[in-house]
């Protein structure tokens, strides 16, 4: 294989997947001694890499049992879909990202039923939180999977007693530009004086839907705060429509290469969970965090989930240093207060930052090799 040109099929369900599928692009085109094609499913940042996606991703960003069954015919149809292209082209490498509960039934689907002359190696990049809920999973992926891209050092093991091989590469978030963000020049670019508050939404229509007012009525509390917004250009109306009656100057961004510069121009910010929190903790933003979901999904989950915190910057350092609002706490009377002193007390600002000082380094900043650097070599040792 080493001689001819490999062909990688590379799956992303989710806008944060599309994110890491383009760096490892990138980086596997550097280092291929043999010329590469790419096809699979990916959003714009992929596109731009060449990649020519099998469908529109955006439809496919749901979490949690109650979201996921209205929508579960239509997934399974694109699973199958997905499936079907990847028999029929016979890529070398199948690398999938994040999205379990979609990717891990496209790498199953896959498993023994491609040609055996053209079985590819099946990888997976963001490893499951076997160490917050269900361990037992450990073993079920490592039956169908020949490699695992985990993103902290603390991971890997749990997948090799089960014979996996699995590499950890640092958590993405240090090699896109979060360090190097300026703050300053985004509110030059935008004309924005005084405090700023930074809303963040979520990726998904669902975290939409049940956060949108909450997080508006809190935001409501500080009607002199600039409000920066940053989102995807599918999510935006949502949110545009559910912050109409509040008087705030609002400035949205869905620039990609804005992104980082808004997160840094944020003098403090309230975020729903997810990998979100880590990017502000790197970007040294002052920020808590909310999330609501549906009821039966939530009796499910805490029955499950094993770690104490929600927030990943919360779990690496094992202390709460990030205020977390979770289900029946996710109030704004409740989180008003707590981001009124996260905004307007220094104290409570260089508390937290003090906190996370050192978080960056913790995920892999400052060392020889980028996180998609890894993983593209991770990738191509396989596929030899």
């Amino acid at each position: 294989m080493s001689e001819q040109a490999l062909h990688i099929c590379i799956i992303a369900a989710e806008p944060s997947g599309d994110a890491l599928g383009a760096h490892v692009i990138r980086a596997i085109k550097v280092q291929s001694n043999v010329p590469v094609t790419f096809s699979g499913l990916g959003g714009p940042l992929m596109q731009e890499e060449g990649l020519e996606s099998l469908f529109d991703i955006s439809d496919l960003a749901v979490m949690g049992l109650a979201e996921v069954l209205p929508k579960l015919k239509f997934i399974l149809k694109k699973i199958k879909q997905t499936s079907d292209f990847i028999v029929n082209n016979n890529p070398n490498i199948l690398l999938t990202i994040d999205a379990p509960d979609f990717c891990f039934r496209v790498q199953k689907r896959i498993r023994g039923k491609a040609d055996p002359a053209h079985q590819p190696k099946q990888i997976h990049m963001v490893a499951p939180t076997v160490w917050a809920w269900r361990p037992g999973r450990a073993k079920k992926i490592s039956g169908f999977l020949d490699g695992l891209i985990c993103l902290f050092d603390f991971e890997p093991p749990y997948f090799e007693k089960e014979g996996l091989k699995a590499v950890s590469i640092g958590h993405p978030v240090v090699e896109s530009g979060a360090l190097e963000a300026d703050g300053e020049a985004f509110k030059n670019r935008h004309g924005i004086e005084g405090q700023t508050l930074g809303l963040f939404f979520g990726s998904r229509r669902g975290e939409i839907k049940r956060h949108a007012d909450v997080i508006a009525q809190t935001a409501a509390a500080f009607p002199d705060a600039h409000l920066i917004v940053p989102t995807l250009p599918h999510l935006e109306p949502s949110i545009r429509n559910a912050l109409l009656d509040l008087p705030n100057a609002v400035t949205f961004t869905i620039d990609p290469a804005e992104k980082w510069d808004a997160f840094k121009a944020c003098d403090a910010a309230l975020a729903v969970s997810g990998t979100v929190g880590l990017e502000l903790a790197v970007c040294g933003v002052p920020h808590m965090i909310c999330y609501r979901m549906n009821v039966l999904t939530y009796q499910i989950a805490k029955r499950l989930i094993k770690t104490p915190y929600a927030h990943l910057a919360n779990i690496i350092l094992k202390d709460e240093i990030v205020p977390e609002f979770i289900q029946d706490r996710c109030q704004a009377e409740l989180m008003k207060p707590v981001l009124e002193s996260l905004l307007t007390n220094s104290e409570t600002k260089q508390k937290q930052l003090s906190a996370l000082e050192n978080l960056a380094i913790k995920i892999g900043a400052g060392e020889a090799q980028r996180p998609s650097e890894k993983a593209a070599g991770f990738v191509l040792s396989l596929s030899s």
